[in-house]
């Protein structure tokens, strides 16, 4: 499976070459959303929601934006405006491998794609809930899947339980404004949850989906 991890390798170079460059052009909103969101809003909650939805291409601080959602919308419906952004970028980075299927049609070898789809039937889901807490490998995991034809409720589902520590939490430490609350106990508690879910997951075999 050279070809595939070539693949994913460059991937995430690419995802990293485009968040040094949007680093590069000092957009403000991306740098400090803060002024972005002050008060409790439809606009303010679609502006948290779109932020990090475009995580998959800009490096948005999502910790702060879901402390926010926690802080201004409190801890439950701050946990689904954060999920909601969070699952959708999942399935966007999915629907950007689904595109470019027809590309990896032509460059990986046909034995060579259905190991990696025979893997990703059994594995796919916990590999996308233990990455997606990690920046550049959750979208790139979420592309590989695409582009492997994984089925999308398969995608859905593991990109609701991986997002759902880190919107809980978050969301808890923005409505309590606790700013005692390190932010590395926060991940380290996150991180903690997701490979609960990941050995969970890795002791439940998937079975591959007919197309």
């Amino acid at each position: 499976m050279k070809r595939y991890a070539s693949i994913f390798a460059g991937l995430v170079v690419v995802l990293l070459l485009l968040f040094a460059l949007t680093a590069t052009l000092d957009i403000d909103i991306l740098n400090d959303p803060e002024p972005w969101m002050r008060e409790r809003s439809g606009e303010v909650a679609l502006v948290g929601v779109g932020l990090l939805l475009a995580d998959v291409v800009f490096p948005v601080p999502s910790s702060f934006v879901m402390t926010a959602h926690g802080r201004l919308f409190g801890p439950v419906l701050g946990t689904l405006l954060s999920l909601a952004g969070s699952i959708g970028l999942t399935m966007v980075s999915y629907s950007i491998g689904l595109a470019g299927g027809r590309w990896m049609v032509r460059v990986v070898p046909e034995t060579e794609r259905a190991a990696v789809e025979r893997l990703l039937s059994r594995w796919g889901v916990g590999l996308i809930i233990v990455t997606r807490p990690l920046p550049l490998l959750a979208e790139s995991v979420a592309v590989m899947a695409g582009a492997s034809k994984m089925s999308a409720w398969k995608v859905l589902l593991a990109g609701f339980v991986g997002s759902l520590p880190a919107a809980v939490f978050y969301a808890i430490a923005g409505a309590q404004a606790q700013d005692a609350v390190s932010s590395t106990v926060v991940i380290a508690v996150v991180f903690v949850v997701a490979a609960g879910l990941w050995w969970f997951a890795k002791g439940t075999e998937v079975s591959p989906t007919s197309e």
